[in-house]
C-alpha cells in the first residue's frame, strides 16, 4: 500500500489493527490487477475524452429513448442537487476530473480548485469548459497518475465521480487512505458513480456481472478496450470509509447513480 506523509502521521496509530491483506481490510491477497489493464484504461480515456459527453448526455450510442432517457435527467438533477448542497467551500480538489462535468459546479463552490486526471486529452476540454463558464482563473490543473498521486496539503473538499468503479480491488485501502489523508478535519467528501445497470451504458456495450471487475468498453469507432470496473453498495462504502476517519452517508438513485456524502472526523 502507497502512503502519504500525512496519511502516516495522521492514520498510523488509528488504524495500526487494519491489515489490508485479510478480510474487512477491502484488498483480497488473491486479486491482483495486470498493469496492462491499467494502462489499457488509461488510453480508453484518453482515446475516449473528445466523445465521453455522449454519455452523460444521452447521446448517440447512449440514446436509450424517451422514457428512459427522462429518468436519466431525473437521477442527474438529483445527484446535483445532493452535492450544490453538501458544503463545498474554500480550498476544493477533484480527482480524475474528466471533461469538466463536476468540475464547472465545484468551482461555483470553490476559493481554490485544483483538478487532476491522468489523461491530457481531458484535461484540454476540461480546461477549455472552465474557460467558457469564466472560472478558469480559481482553478489548477495537475496531470499525471492518479495512483501514484500524493497530496501536498490538505483540502476543505474531495470530490470524484465515476473514478471509484476503475480502481483495482487491490489499491482501493491505499486509495481511500490517501484520500482521507488529503481531507482536514471537517472537510467534505463527495462521491458518485455508476450502479449496475445495462441502460446506463451503450447500446454496443454489456455490463458484467456483480462479481466481475474487468469490463470491455467499445469507442464509436469500434476499438475495444479492457477496463476496470466495480459496483458498491452503499453500506460496503460507508464500513469503508468509516475506518479511514470519515462519517458517511451513501444512497442510490432509483436506477443509475450511486452517491455519498462524508465529513472528515
Amino acid at each position: 500500500m502507497v502512503r502519504s506523509a500525512l496519511y502516516e502521521a495522521r492514520f498510523s496509530d488509528e488504524t495500526s489493527d487494519l491489515d489490508p491483506t485479510v478480510e474487512g481490510g477491502w484488498n483480497t491477497s488473491n486479486m491482483s490487477t495486470p498493469v496492462s489493464i491499467l494502462e489499457e484504461q488509461q488510453r480508453y480515456y484518453r482515446e475516449r475524452a473528445p466523445e465521453y459527453d455522449e454519455w452523460w448526455l444521452r447521446l448517440g450510442r447512449y440514446d436509450q429513448g424517451a422514457e428512459l432517457n427522462r429518468r436519466w435527467f431525473a437521477e442527474v438533477r438529483e445527484v446535483y442537487d445532493l452535492f450544490d448542497r453538501a458544503g463545498f467551500h474554500g480550498d476544493i480538489i477533484e480527482i480524475a476530473g474528466g471533461t469538466g462535468i463536476w468540475t464547472e459546479r465545484l468551482a461555483a463552490h470553490a476559493e481554490r480548485l485544483t483538478v487532476l486526471d491522468g489523461a491530457p486529452e481531458m484535461v484540454a476540454i476540461n480546461q477549455a469548459r472552465l474557460r467558457a463558464a469564466g472560472y478558469a482563473e480559481r482553478v489548477t490543473y495537475l496531470q499525471g497518475d492518479i495512483f501514484a498521486w500524493q497530496p501536498e496539503r490538505q483540502y476543505d473538499g474531495v470530490f470524484f465521480g465515476f473514478w471509484l468503479s476503475h480502481v483495482p480491488p487491490e489499491r482501493l485501502d491505499g486509495f481511500i487512505a490517501t484520500v482521507a489523508a488529503a481531507l482536514r478535519p471537517g472537510g467534505v467528501l463527495g462521491i458518485v458513480d455508476s450502479r449496475n445497470e445495462q441502460t446506463s451504458t451503450a447500446h454496443n456495450q454489456t455490463i458484467a456481472t456483480q462479481a466481475e471487475y474487468v469490463q470491455r468498453r467499445v469507442l464509436n469507432d469500434g476499438r475495444t478496450f479492457n477496463i476496470v470496473k466495480r459496483y458498491y453498495a452503499p453500506d460496503e462504502l460507508e464500513a469503508l470509509l468509516d475506518r479511514y476517519g470519515i462519517r458517511a452517508q451513501a444512497g442510490l438513485t432509483p436506477t443509475y447513480f450511486l452517491h455519498v456524502v462524508g465529513t472528515r472526523r
